[in-house]
């Protein structure tokens, strides 16, 4: 972003040749003159002030808390084939987003190919469990991968309980009655939510289709949870388990908000977003260079 007004050009800009993201939250994105601005009370990452954006130059703009946004910013926007993503402090959810982006098929092409294809399909949820596990699974029937991912995940729950001191008594969750799960159970819920919407940002920015799941298949964010579980122990678990010991120093702290405070902090320094666009980028993109986020 730059102080003071900025010529934009007419011409669109391919995606290949723009940045990532760009985040924005406590402020007001409006057009004056032909130039979005942006005009933020200010906040960690970004100073009080009214900006000018170089939007051709980004593939989304996602607004966070504290933010209205125009009419008139949301025609240039799309005129233009810039995204626009509404999310929670950090990503930790997922609300809106305007549907702009890629402006090519390509990598929805190879989604959709990869998903129907059952030897592609097997090859990448292997790839995926490879990157959770640190090894090559020697199988290919999907159930059994499953089955050895389960048993993994259960000990990765224990281990870390125990680092964090925290008492584990086996993942249990009544979708009937969530608030009846232990604590450390409640976190693990509200950290799954939180990482849940990093990797739905992570969807829509890229462009590839969420309902189209390798691993998961049911669920209309099918994708976004596959790319969410390769998170899961890095960066889910010790959140959960770290907002449960918080709320146990500290009587009367709410569960949920710790999870959320502890969330947005890890998203933002592990840079958790943009690792999940690239990892996407690794299982979908062909070598063709015709990126196209």
């Amino acid at each position: 972003m730059l102080p003071g007004r900025l010529g934009l050009e007419t011409a669109r800009i391919p995606h290949e040749d723009r940045h990532g993201l760009l985040w924005l939250g406590f402020g007001n994105l409006y057009v004056e003159d032909g130039t979005l601005r942006f005009r933020t009370a200010g906040y960690d990452e970004l100073p009080a002030g009214d900006y000018s954006l170089p939007f051709q130059m980004v593939s989304c703009i996602v607004l966070e808390p504290g933010t209205t946004v125009s009419h008139d910013a949301l025609r240039l926007l799309a005129r233009h084939g810039s995204g626009l993503i509404a999310a929670g402090t950090g990503g930790v959810r997922y609300y809106a987003s305007m549907p702009a982006g890629p402006d090519r098929a390509a990598r929805a092409r190879r989604h959709a190919e990869a998903w129907a294809d059952p030897r592609q399909r097997v090859a990448i949820v292997r790839r995926m469990y490879a990157w959770r596990l640190g090894e090559v699974l020697p199988v290919t029937d999907l159930d059994a991968l499953r089955g050895i991912e389960g048993a993994r995940v259960k000990q990765a729950y224990k281990a870390l309980a125990e680092r964090h001191g925290v008492r584990w008594r086996g993942r249990r969750y009544d979708r009937g009655n969530p608030n009846a799960a232990d604590p450390p159970n409640q976190a693990i819920n509200h950290a799954s939510s939180a990482l849940q919407g990093a990797a739905q940002v992570a969807v829509a920015a890229t462009g590839s289709l969420p309902q189209l799941g390798f691993i998961h298949e049911d669920s209309g964010i099918s994708f976004a949870l596959d790319i969410a579980d390769l998170f899961r122990e890095r960066v889910l678990l010790p959140i959960a388990f770290q907002a449960v010991r918080n709320s146990e120093a500290q009587p009367g702290l709410s569960l949920e908000a710790e999870v959320r405070r502890l969330a947005a902090k890890a998203f933002r320094a592990e840079r958790l977003v943009a690792c999940m666009i690239e990892r996407i980028k690794e299982l979908l993109d062909a070598d063709d260079g015709d990126g196209d986020e």
